[in-house]
């Protein structure tokens, strides 16, 4: 493959609105009902591309409307082979979606499943974590649209649950995320499965060297469409900085949250077991907070996350798991309370707030020891991110904290308290007394073995038990007084 042909410059003459695009009338009318009306910059310039058939690399900073950029051109172009016949063959997989995460998946399935709804396409959503029943009746029943993450995926396509025959248009929809978590033998399987013939679609908010390569090995001459720098942040997000000592990192999230009237934000964490116990902590604070991240089902990761969307949960404390694929509405702030390890991560952990155009604001908590990773993050974004002093008050403590009184230091050393401490202690003097022996003991062993029938009894001690004669019949030695 080539290198990807560069779209059409921002300064030529493009579509703005939803109603001048070359659509089918029931997609206007669904992006109608959903109150879409002007295009964001990735749609102007990826929905022409995609209607006329050709692959595409698109990057969009994070919220500015990828899905709809690639799922409105590809509903389009499968409207003339719709059918409204109940007969599942008449109802192939037409399109496939690709997806890092469950989240993301469920996602980008709602968002199809509203511009289609005024069509007789079919979508289904299929990924790891539930019951694969019920996702093999929706499959045998026939769709045209399959969004799934990449390992439930090859489970349904080795129990020939699903067949990507007649599959001509792929999307790989954050496809660096899915390389981060080791998904590239996965992907490999997949598109070996797909016909040749086909569109292939990458869209990602960063595209790294690796994403390039990928794109070379399975792109046929795509078209570059950037609609912003590579790696870079939305402007309309305001990013603050706050170094702080590692015990001080929860007495200065309560603080921000208050200082800024978050009432509704996304805390990021770098492991499962850090989100589990910053939620409790938080909720011993008198806050609603849960926690998302990989250990817990993927009904209690929806079920919590519809919480967080209807304002039930104040905190949502989350892992990178989150930071695909969640829009929520006006979502004031994000809270980086670990630095991420990858730099990438930083730049979709911010892009949960501040989408469509709205203003947000990204919070990061750093110690010492995460400085290198700001400075990753800096480099990576090409910008500085202003830095700001916070003076963390003392926790108040909570009724249920006992009080721990001072106690005055002891100067001994460590062996000396404790032998002070053995000494102490009361003991029977008796146990002190070195061992005497009984002159008068008189020991079996010690004594002469007497002689008769009963010296093997006398001359042995009673901890020791004799042997049993055997008959000679039965095998045992034969003594003299038998003969």
């Amino acid at each position: 493959m080539n290198d990807p042909t560069p779209a059409a410059t921002s300064d030529e003459p493009t579509v703005q609105r939803y109603a001048d695009l070359a659509l089918d009338p029931r997609l206007l009318r669904a992006v109608g009902d959903l109150g879409y009306q002007n295009l964001t910059p990735i749609q102007q310039r990826a929905i022409p591309i995609v209607l006329s058939g050709r692959d595409v690399m698109g990057a969009a900073q994070t919220g500015t409307g990828k899905t709809a950029a690639f799922s409105l051109p590809i509903l389009h172009n499968l409207l003339p082979l719709a059918s409204t016949s109940v007969s599942p063959a008449r109802h192939p997989v037409r399109a496939l979606v690709l997806a890092p995460t469950r989240e993301l998946a469920d996602q980008v399935f709602s968002n199809i499943q509203a511009y289609a709804r005024h069509t007789p396409l079919r979508c289904a959503c299929v990924f790891g974590g539930m019951d694969m029943t019920p996702q093999t009746a929706v499959l045998r029943q026939g769709v045209e649209i399959l969004v799934a993450t990449p390992g439930r995926l090859l489970d349904h396509i080795e129990a020939k649950n699903v067949s990507l025959s007649q599959t001509h248009h792929v999307v790989l929809d954050e496809a660096d995320r899915m390389l981060d978590i080791g998904f590239l033998p996965d992907l490999q399987r997949i598109l070996a499965y797909l016909p040749q013939q086909r569109t292939t679609l990458l869209f990602s908010a960063t595209f790294s060297p690796d994403i390039k390569r990928l794109a070379q090995s399975y792109l046929q001459d795509p078209v570059l469409v950037e609609v912003a720098r590579p790696n870079a942040t939305a402007t309309n997000v305001e990013q603050l900085l706050y170094k702080v000592p590692d015990d001080a990192k929860h007495a200065a999230l309560l603080q921000l949250l208050r200082d800024h009237a978050l009432r509704q934000t996304l805390v990021f964490v770098n492991s499962r077991l850090g989100a589990s116990r910053l939620a409790r902590l938080l909720q011993r604070d008198g806050l609603k907070a849960e926690a998302m991240h990989g250990d817990k089902s993927q009904a209690e990761r929806l079920a919590t996350l519809e919480a967080f969307k209807r304002n039930e949960v104040e905190v949502l404390v989350a892992t990178d798991v989150a930071a695909r694929g969640l829009d929520i509405v006006e979502l004031p702030g994000v809270v980086n309370y670990d630095v991420p390890f990858n730099a990438e991560d930083y730049v979709h952990r911010i892009g949960r707030t501040g989408r469509a155009g709205a203003s947000g604001l990204a919070i990061t908590l750093a110690t010492e020891r995460e400085a290198r990773g700001i400075t990753d993050i800096e480099k990576l974004i090409k910008r500085t991110i202003e830095i700001r002093t916070l003076a963390v008050e003392p926790r108040a403590r909570r009724r249920s904290e006992p009080v721990r009184e001072e106690r005055p230091r002891d100067a001994r050393s460590t062996h000396d308290r404790v032998t002070a401490s053995v000494r102490s202690t009361a003991q029977d003097p008796w146990f002190d007394k070195p061992y005497e022996a009984d002159p008068q003991a008189n020991p079996l062993w010690d004594a002469g073995a007497p002689t008769g029938a009963g010296s093997a009894a006398l001359g042995t001690a009673g901890n020791i038990r004799m042997k049993r004669r055997i008959a000679a019949l039965l095998g045992g030695k034969s003594s003299g007084n038998d003969a």
